[in-house]
């Protein structure tokens, strides 16, 4: 069973420009999105709300660099990042969106790999209620739905049938 840290996927949106009169046009709100990471060797998930803004505990003392063999060794531990968009249908609260994308984190010796760029398209992309998540393997697949199922089954069942269909074991 995930452990609950206290952290629930937030489904009230708030409009980010409510009150304002042409200030901030085009703004977005991320109060929908949630980073679960997974933790490839050790076959759990977990929030860390930190991952918003790069700075989840896995994250933590580390300087991202592009040479993902100069991070790679022994002390190396691969994560999968996947955004999680949560909205409010007739039927409550559902997942909406589910993308993933790839870090390798090496504290040994402080240094870690991410496409930069990936982060932020998938993150966009899970806004926009898409799911992409093929590209991160079965077993992550079934740690990722089962966290799901278990943080929130009205949730997951709520869901569209898309992901459920994405998330099965093949």
């Amino acid at each position: 069973m995930a452990e609950n840290k206290g952290f629930k996927f937030n489904i009230v949106k708030n409009d980010p420009l409510d009150g304002h009169k042409g200030t901030n046009i085009g703004s977005i709100s991320l109060d929908n999105v949630a980073p679960v990471f997974i933790d490839v060797e050790n076959k759990e998930a977990f929030i860390d709300i930190g991952g918003m803004h790069a700075r989840a505990s896995v994250e933590k003392g580390v300087k991202w660099i592009k040479e993902k063999d100069v991070v790679e060794g022994e002390s190396a531990k691969a994560y999968w990042l996947c955004w999680v968009t949560t909205e409010r249908g007739e039927n409550g609260p559902y997942y909406a969106g589910v993308t993933g994308c790839y870090l390798l984190v090496n504290k040994s010796i402080r240094r870690g790999y991410k496409s930069m760029p990936e982060h932020v398209n998938m993150m966009d992309k899970s806004m926009k209620h898409q799911i992409e998540i093929d590209h991160i393997g079965e077993a992550n697949k079934a740690v990722l739905r089962d966290f799901l199922k278990t943080h929130d089954i009205n949730m997951w069942n709520n869901s569209d049938e898309a992901l459920h269909k994405v998330l099965e074991s093949k």
